[in-house]
């Protein structure tokens, strides 16, 4: 009989967001003689497996990294069939987010993003933002160091018009300035496909992260390897910087 992870999950001490490098498309199709873009297109089983779990095992946050400012770097072809398949997913799943009342929420530049794309990437985060469950953060065109350049731009400024002092720059103003600034910090951030980097994701955000790092490719990622990573978490101690005396007592 097939063990249920998810019995096992202790729901007081649950992520409150998770955020996934969902990496390992490209050569999960090469591996089936396929081309990469065979891979994008099965890794959507995958992201509603991470979409499922989190709604099961009760996650307030989950953030996807989708696509990122260096991957406009990609051959032209496959960028064309990535943005052609996130607007015929957008389409696809937004009956099905509502269903489940998941609001979707967007981080990165999406003004670079096609027209159509970003109309129907706004549209589902409209129609999204007032269901209350499991909240989904795609980053779309998201890079953290060019996240953290715009901060750090708006703040000068400020100070610049007189509206901030440099000695009131703090975590919370920085933070105040980052696409994620109404999101949780990042408690758990998996990477499939073995590599074991962070590939410019949420550098400000995973400080007091756990990480984990899976040898599977995305398109393989299912509910229970999700849910294993969660209680992978839950046996770990997170300090944050104090002894493991302080924390017991």
């Amino acid at each position: 009989m097939k063990e249920n992870l998810l019995d096992k999950i202790d729901k007081a001490n649950v992520p409150k967001h998770i955020a996934i490098i969902m990496d390992g498309n490209g050569r999960w199709a090469k591996s089936r003689g396929e081309e990469r873009t065979f891979g994008h297109k099965n890794a959507i089983s995958a992201v509603r497996n991470a979409i499922a779990a989190c709604a099961k095992a009760e996650v307030d946050y989950l953030t996807l990294y989708t696509f990122s400012t260096e991957n406009w770097n990609r051959p032209e072809d496959e960028v064309s069939a990535l943005m052609t398949l996130l607007s015929e997913s957008l389409i696809k799943e937004s009956d099905e987010l509502m269903s489940k009342e998941i609001r979707m929420h967007v981080i990165g530049e999406i003004d670079k993003l096609p027209d159509l794309v970003k109309e129907q990437l706004l549209n589902v985060v409209e129609v999204t933002k007032g269901n209350s469950k499991t909240n989904l953060v795609l980053a779309l065109s998201y890079g953290s160091q060019r996240e953290i350049l715009n901060a750090v731009k708006h703040i000068a400024q400020e100070v610049k018009d007189g509206n901030l002092t440099i000695d009131a720059i703090d975590e919370k103003v920085i933070e105040s300035h980052l696409y994620t600034k109404n999101i949780p910090p990042v408690d758990l951030l998996v990477r499939t496909s073995g590599e074991i980097r962070i590939s410019n994701f949420l550098l400000w955000q995973i400080a007091y992260a756990e990480l984990q790092f899976l040898d599977i490719y995305w398109p393989d990622f299912s509910e229970e390897d999700l849910f294993q990573c969660i209680l992978n978490y839950q046996n770990k101690e997170r300090r944050f910087g104090k002894t493991s005396e302080q924390i017991i007592n």
